[in-house]
């Protein structure tokens, strides 16, 4: 699609409660390029937790919250390749006989996911402002098997022409978070975070940059727990800090 006027921001609950720079950096990013970010107000979880344990009715009530803050012909865009997947993927399936099903489809067809929508969009070409610096860089599992994004976070990254990225072993790995499986299995959530998180320190990269807010509570979680780790940013976070001269 060609760049649009306007666009709609989903904030995600992570963001909202834990991640605020993180939503404020990628709105920023999305006004710089001359873009009105439009934040509804109504607008609350998009219901993946509920729909995650079966609850559907529960789910649908949520989902319809969403699909009534968003109503308007323009993209919403998404901080996070999880709720994103909630939106685009799952909503058709949520709402699929049923009614409302043509507003799901609707803005399952308008989501994207933030870094998608830098690159495909807007094709954003960042002039990189600061010194040298190693990353790492994880991706969500939504993001590298939902919704196939994952190649387009480190594509921005290696736009950021001072920014060297480190890949850790076992990168296509899942964290161990997964919203609610860290609940129900928190023995194993927590052996893989801490698998995943030797493998991030081994690469000597300070800084830890992902796109999905719930990968990086875990990780940064996990870290504080080992005593050691990198500094933790969501994409938008280092995007942000880099290419802006304020």
């Amino acid at each position: 699609m060609s760049k649009p006027d306007a666009v709609y921001f989903f904030g995600t609950c992570l963001v909202d409660l834990l991640f605020p720079r993180a939503g404020l950096c990628a709105m920023r990013l999305l006004e710089r390029e001359g873009i009105r970010v439009i934040y509804p107000q109504g607008q609350t979880c998009c219901g993946q937790p509920a729909f995650n344990s079966g609850y559907r009715d529960e789910a649908r009530a949520v989902a319809r919250a969403q699909l009534d803050a968003f109503p308007g012909d323009i993209p919403v865009v998404v901080p996070s390749a999880s709720c994103a997947g909630m939106l685009r993927v799952h909503y058709p399936r949520l709402f699929a006989g049923a009614a409302d099903e043509s507003r799901a489809l609707d803005l399952a067809g308008r989501v994207y996911e933030l870094t998608e929508f830098l690159i495909r969009v807007l094709d954003l070409r960042p002039v990189d402002l600061g010194p040298p610096l190693r990353v790492t860089l994880h991706n969500s599992c939504s993001a590298r098997r939902e919704l196939g994004v994952a190649d387009l976070a480190l594509d921005l990254l290696d736009r950021l022409g001072n920014v060297q990225v480190i890949e850790p072993d076992h990168a296509y790995e899942c964290c161990g978070f997964g919203g609610t499986f860290a609940v129900k299995q928190p023995e194993i959530s927590a052996a893989m975070a801490a698998d995943k998180a030797v493998a991030i320190v081994a690469t000597g990269a300070p800084v830890l940059v992902g796109q999905d807010c719930g990968c990086l509570m875990n990780l940064e979680g996990t870290f504080r727990h080992r005593g050691s780790g990198p500094e933790v940013k969501h994409i938008a976070e280092l995007l942000w800090d880099r290419t802006h001269d304020d």
